[in-house]
Formats: C-alpha cells, sequence, structure tokens
C-alpha cells in the first residue's frame, strides 16, 4: 500500500492495530517488523513525540513524522469522591466532552471508559440517554483514556510498575453504548489486549451494552472479553418503557444470544439491574426475572437506583432491596447488592452527563 495523507491530515498512530501500523510502515519502505517496536514504544508511558522515538535512524523518524502523529488527552478536570472514586473529565480536539471513572477497591484499580459523546439509546434512568449521541469515539480516544490515566497515575503515586498493574480492570461502561460504535471498539480492543502494548486479557476486560442482539453476537465471534448486559427488567412491557432498544430487541431475543455468548471456563454473564422504587423492584419482578435467568451462567448486580433532580424516579428502602435479593437467591442465582461508587461526584452508573462541549 502506499501511504497519502489526503488534505494533508496525519495519521494518529494510537488508531492503528499492530497489523495496521505493519501495513503502514510497508508502504513507507520501512521494514513491516519494525512495527513491533514502534507499537510497544508507543505504550510506554510518557512517550508522546516521534522524535524521541529511539532504535530508528533519523531519515526514518523524518518519514514517519511527515505522515503520523500520535494524539493524547490530559485530564481538564479531576473530582475525587468521599469513596476515593475519581471522575476525569477530558475535553476532545472538536471542544466535546467525555468522562472516565477509577474505581479503587482492595489494592485493585478499575477504568471505566466512554465509547461515544453521549448515547443515542434514551434508556429513561440515565443522565447520559439524556443528552442524545453527539458522536461516536475513535479508536484512539478510547485507548488515550487508558494512557492519561496510567500517566496521571504514575505521576501522582511515583509508581513504576507495568501499566497493566497499575489498571488491574477496564470496564466499558462509561458513556455511551459499546456495541453502537462497535468497529472503533474492536479497533480499540484490539489496541488494549495486545501483548506488546498494555496486555489486556481476556479477564480484566469487560464491554456492557444495553442489548444490541446482532453485535452480542459478533462481540463474542471477533473478540473474547467478558460480557455485562443492562437488563432492569425480566418483562418486555417495563424494560421497553425503560429502555427503548427492548422493542427493537425483546427479552427473550436478548437472552437466548446470551445463552449463545461464547464464555471461558468458570466466567459468567453479567446481568446488571438497577431497582427502581414501583417500576421494577417488587416480588413478582424477582420471581420473572429468576425464570428468565435460569440456565445461564450468570451473576447479577443489583444496584439501587441514584436519585438526581433530574430524573422523576425513587432509590426502594434497604428491606425491599433485600427482599428483592432474596427471591433471585432462592432460586439459586448469584445476586449480590451494589452501591454505586462516585455518586457524590455524579460518578455513579448513570450519571456521567458532563454536555457535549466545554463551557
Amino acid at each position: 500500500m502506499r501511504v497519502v495523507n489526503k488534505g494533508g491530515e496525519k495519521i494518529d498512530l494510537r488508531d492503528l492495530t499492530r497489523a495496521r501500523l505493519s501495513d503502514y510502515l510497508h508502504g513507507l519502505e520501512i521494514a513491516p517488523n519494525r512495527a513491533n517496536h514502534l507499537f510497544s514504544w508507543l505504550y510506554q508511558p510518557g512517550n508522546s513525540s516521534l522524535t524521541e522515538l529511539a532504535g530508528f535512524k533519523k531519515e526514518y523518524r523524518d518519514r514517519l513524522s511527515s505522515v503520523f502523529h500520535i494524539s493524547s488527552l490530559m485530564p481538564e478536570r479531576l473530582e475525587r469522591s468521599k469513596d476515593g472514586t475519581m471522575k476525569y473529565g477530558f475535553c476532545l480536539e472538536d471542544g466535546a466532552v467525555i468522562e472516565s471513572v477509577l474505581i479503587p477497591s482492595e489494592g485493585r484499580n478499575t477504568l471505566c471508559v466512554s465509547s461515544q459523546v453521549g448515547c443515542a439509546m434514551g434508556c429513561r434512568f440515565c443522565l447520559t440517554g439524556a443528552m442524545g449521541l453527539k458522536r461516536n469515539l475513535r479508536p484512539a480516544e478510547m485507548v488515550n483514556q487508558v494512557v492519561a490515566v496510567i500517566q496521571h497515575l504514575i505521576q501522582t503515586a511515583g509508581t513504576r510498575a507495568p501499566a497493566r498493574e497499575i489498571i488491574n480492570n477496564l470496564v466499558f461502561m462509561g458513556m455511551g453504548e459499546p456495541l453502537a460504535n462497535y468497529d472503533n471498539l474492536i479497533t480499540a480492543l484490539t489496541i488494549l489486549m495486545d501483548e506488546l502494548g498494555f496486555e489486556f486479557t481476556e479477564r480484566r476486560v469487560t464491554v456492557s451494552t444495553c442489548g444490541i442482539v446482532p453485535k452480542i453476537e459478533d462481540l463474542g465471534r471477533d473478540v473474547r472479553v467478558n460480557l455485562a448486559v443492562s437488563l432492569h427488567a425480566g418483562d418486555d412491557a417495563t424494560r421497553s418503557m425503560l429502555m427503548p432498544i427492548n422493542r427493537q430487541y425483546p427479552v427473550d431475543r436478548l437472552l437466548a444470544a446470551c445463552r449463545s455468548y461464547p464464555l471461558a471456563r468458570k466466567k459468567v454473564i453479567l446481568f446488571e439491574y438497577v431497582l427502581i422504587e414501583g417500576v421494577n423492584d417488587s416480588i413478582d419482578d424477582a420471581q420473572q426475572l429468576a425464570e428468565k435467568l435460569t440456565g445461564i451462567p450468570c451473576r447479577i448486580n443489583l444496584m439501587p437506583f441514584n436519585e438526581c433532580e433530574e430524573l422523576p424516579y425513587k432509590c426502594p428502602d434497604r428491606q425491599q432491596v433485600k427482599a428483592f435479593q432474596a427471591v433471585l437467591r432462592q432460586a439459586g442465582l448469584l445476586a449480590l447488592v451494589r452501591n454505586s461508587r462516585g455518586a457524590d461526584i455524579s460518578a455513579a452508573c448513570g450519571q456521567l452527563a458532563s454536555g457535549s462541549k466545554r463551557s
């Protein structure tokens, strides 16, 4: 392939998988096997300028610099919750704003990554959905959230641990519906899971979806990651009211895709269920949910609704939450009550909604 810059725009190296990078190097008459060195260098903390690229003679560095650039993100806003959760606000090149959330627990760090600016799914209990969809994120804009948070932790903690030990888990549960940005998501996952990059393994990466069934099937074929499904109701009437996507992919069709999803040994599908007072929190709701999930290797995260002024819903009382959980457990299901982290800084589930543009 011959590399041509259309309109003088340079190609972002962090949009490229290692295989794609090798193709570009071939087009620049640089040995494609040098892609391994360049790719590995690209994801070492602090590396951001091709002029500092070691192991390439100046002629090659100049050739690379004429075609490529390396994008980055810097936190424009950082908020810290009383429970230790940190919310990063990033301003993108076009002024759009996205948020990522770092959740520390028991010596481990989980990073919640955004995949879109806003979201088109319109879930009634989600502030991000109220924004509407502004645009998809490019692979580099997803990858750079990880790069930026790792770099920030290195700078603030002074650690020299490998990147994969600084952030232990990645969850694509931030702003947006990951499977609605499928091609860019797969590219970003390929980069993040590359053994010469951050080397995140399948057990350490989770992709969440509201239930785009054909893309769940594609995901199971194209990459091995953990699957989380935002369910929130076991019947079509309630789920369609809460989540418009259910009108296109009803509960039974969604759960059939979950039953077919390829799971590694001892792995389960995570079902997320936000409990909303008077909407989906009754004993009948719990019994129906238990029937629907029979036979699916799964864990259910029950999350009492995070109340906010913008939405009309209420959180059930603790007794009702425990009663709902008890029905699921009696049916032999693993059901855990999760109190969302970072609610005091609007970093909890369904609360990411920074606005589409920097003010």
